[in-house]
């Protein structure tokens, strides 16, 4: 049996945001008798991981973009809102939204995280973060933008501060853009900028624990940062950034010394992206929304949480909650599909239980860690495991053939081909 959109007699489940968790909701909510709309306010999927090879000039921002109509227009069942949310109503089930006020019977929040920057204006002023392709495509512009000011500016101070990259956050993100950027000093500086002293460029990256990747084993800590240091880059570890003066281009360390740099990139934290509307109690550590292990949120009805926006609460095997990443959103989002059919027929939902595949990240050229169950490992093997599984992941053939073939021009060249200043880059005044 085929189900309609405009079958206003099954109930309307609204999902709010596109990301990992929001598109596999919708997806495994096809055909099946729901009225589906799905709310975004831009009209594709970001698939983040590769955010930062936008930023670096190595990947097309609509190679890792994907718009939501093409990959639900098939389905007849789901619809697409493009809109900003301003708030919920849970005593009405109501989303107030830049286009009109939407009723629902169930309402899924897959909002994801933003930029958490600890309260610190002149980071958030003056930092980059990296979330959002507009963001990646900043990144990119001003990148370029730094070594074309290099090369006319004329005090050496001056130029070092330009060339001079400092990364705050030793995660994922942090430590591959460290990577891409060492790799843009040695490939890409010598055959395009050759009025520009490479030995001028340097990349920081700083990081407030003990090691990088704290998320995954010491042992692949440790080689990320053996082959970060091997490409050129400088990591600072047990270091805080305290402040920074985006008009004498300093940051402030905790220990008192100052880097002086006019490009700082914020990948140090992230918070919940919260809608207005719930209650106080729904919100737990770091502004996400505290969940049951049905993914519904404590203290309201018909409303729950997926993906980074999520705390499970009463997980053993997770007490602090799981953990910030998509196969979390993505197994999340199955499982809760799954419940609300099981609800049709009359059966309770059954628990969340997450299942850990591991967790990877790359480095640079033949440079990757890679965490599984049961072991870990590095090197050639770790890198062509993690193109693969990230190729797999994008959505669409178009998007995993635009990649595939950029990243095969950038290995047999050493190339980063995509180095155009189409939008430039104004930074704070």
């Amino acid at each position: 049996m085929a189900y309609h959109y405009s079958d206003k007699t099954l109930p309307t489940v609204i999902v709010i945001g596109g990301g990992f968790a929001g598109l596999e909701f919708v997806k495994k909510l096809n055909n099946t008798p729901f009225r589906v709309i799905l709310i975004d306010k831009r009209n594709y999927h970001t698939f983040q991981p590769l955010l930062y090879q936008v930023a670096s000039a190595g990947l097309s921002a609509d190679s890792i973009g994907f718009p939501y109509r093409k990959k639900i227009g098939p389905f007849p069942n789901i619809a697409f809102r493009m809109a900003e949310v301003e708030r919920i109503d849970p005593a009405e089930k109501q989303v107030i939204t830049s286009v009109g006020t939407m009723q629902y019977d169930h309402l899924v929040i897959a909002t994801g995280t933003t930029t958490n920057y600890f309260g610190n204006a002149n980071l958030e002023k003056w930092g980059m973060p990296l979330k959002t392709i507009s963001d990646a495509l900043n990144m990119r512009s001003d990148i370029l933008q730094e070594f074309e000011k290099s090369i006319v500016t004329e005090t050496l101070e001056d130029k070092e501060s330009s060339l001079n990259f400092v990364i705050v956050g030793g995660g994922p993100t942090g430590v591959e853009l460290a990577g891409a950027l060492a790799e843009i000093k040695r490939n890409v500086l010598p055959s395009d900028y050759t009025e520009i002293d490479r030995a001028l460029m340097k990349v920081v990256l700083i990081e407030a624990a003990d090691r990088l990747l704290s998320a995954m084993r010491p042992a692949s800590s440790k080689a990320a940062q053996k082959y970060l240091e091997k490409l050129g880059v400088e990591v600072k570890l047990n270091t805080i950034v305290k402040d920074y003066d985006g008009h004498k281009e300093e940051l402030l360390l905790a220990d008192g010394s100052i880097l002086k740099s006019d490009n700082i990139i914020w990948t140090a934290g992230v918070k919940g992206k919260n809608i207005p509307g719930l209650p106080e109690s729904a919100y737990g550590r770091g502004g996400r929304y505290l969940i049951h292990r049905t993914n519904a949120i404590q203290d309201v009805t018909d409303i729950y949480a997926l993906g980074d926006i999520a705390l499970v609460q009463g997980d053993t095997q997770f007490p602090n909650g799981h953990p910030q990443v998509a196969q979390v959103a993505i197994q999340q989002a199955h499982q809760l599909a799954r419940n609300f059919m099981r609800q049709l027929k009359g059966k309770p939902m059954q628990p969340f239980r997450y299942k850990d595949k591991g967790s990877m990240a790359t480095i640079g050229r033949h440079k990757a860690v890679v965490d599984l169950p049961s072991f870990s490992f590095s090197g050639y093997f770790a890198w062509y495991i993690w193109m693969f599984i990230h190729l797999m992941a994008l959505v669409g053939f178009r998007n995993r053939f635009m990649v595939f073939m950029n990243w095969m021009w950038n290995y047999f060249t050493y190339d980063k081909a995509l180095r155009l200043i189409v939008r430039p880059y104004q930074k704070p005044n």
